[in-house]
Order: structure tokens, then sequence, then C-alpha cells
């Protein structure tokens, strides 16, 4: 698909989040919601090593907290999220069921992407929703959080 004009400010933000992560053991990976009329309804980073918690990926923390404040339920129908790095299985399946409208992402992950990459689960036509996708928005920004991260652990 065809980035719309806001896709890459989103992208933005969510380095922006990813950020906050850096000097921690988490890897930085951040993620934001917006609303269908463009208001930022949240935004987080990975925080698994952080909170112990296996499921505390980027993308699943800003969707808890978005669904808390968007106030229909837990369905974000006409949002986007924004991403650092495609996501994974996992994520991937939360934001189909989150009903999330769009998916825009930075880095492609060709180990463990589930938006086109490895598995393309978002769009698989046996599902009930399938959001538009948007990858390779200011990849090189995105790729670069990541690649610095890893060069310190080794």
């Amino acid at each position: 698909m065809k980035p719309h004009p806001g896709d890459v400010e989103a992208v933005r933000a969510a380095i922006d989040f990813a950020e906050r992560a850096v000097g921690t053991a988490d890897v930085p990976i951040g993620a934001v919601v917006f609303s269908p009329d463009g208001r930022l309804l949240a935004g987080a980073h990975n925080a698994r090593e952080k909170s112990g918690d296996p499921t505390a990926h980027a993308e699943v923390l800003a969707l808890r907290e978005a669904a808390r404040v968007h106030g229909d339920g837990w369905r974000l129908e006409g949002c986007t999220l924004a991403v650092t790095v495609e996501p994974c299985t996992m994520c991937a399946g939360a934001l189909v069921l989150a009903r999330v409208a769009r998916v825009v992402f930075g880095a492609w992950e060709p180990r463990t992407g589930a938006v086109g990459s490895l598995w393309d689960v978002v769009r698989d036509r046996r599902l009930n929703h399938r959001p538009e996708v948007v990858g390779g928005v200011l990849a090189p920004e995105c790729s670069a959080l990541l690649n610095s991260f890893f060069a310190d652990q080794r």
C-alpha cells in the first residue's frame, strides 16, 4: 500500500518511544496508536526485560493503553498502529483482533516478521479482519536503533 501523508510522522513518534528504551536491557522497539482523527492515543516501548512479561512488546502495550483510552472497549476500529519494526506473530495477531485499520512500520524483520516477511498474519483471508499495511517507512532510522543495540550486546 502507498503511505499516507502522516505515516512518516507516525513512525517518528514510534521512534521517540523506542529511544526511551535505549540504555536498558530491552530491545528499543517503539509503537504508537493514533485514533481515526489522528490523535495520539498511546505509545510504548518494549518492556519484556523490565517487567519480566513475555507479552510486553511495544505493540501489545500500546494496544492495551489505546483500547483503554479510545472508549470502544477493545475495538480500535479506524485506528492506526505505527511501530519501528515489523510486528511478530503475537503482535500481528493482537492488532488483527483489536481491529486496527492500518499498520505502518519501519524496519522489515525477515527472521520473525509476521506482516509480510516470514509470515503474513494480517492479510490471511481466513481471518475476519485484515488491516492495511505500509512497511519500510523510515527503515534506515529504525534499523539503526536495533543495530546499535545489538552491537552493544556483543
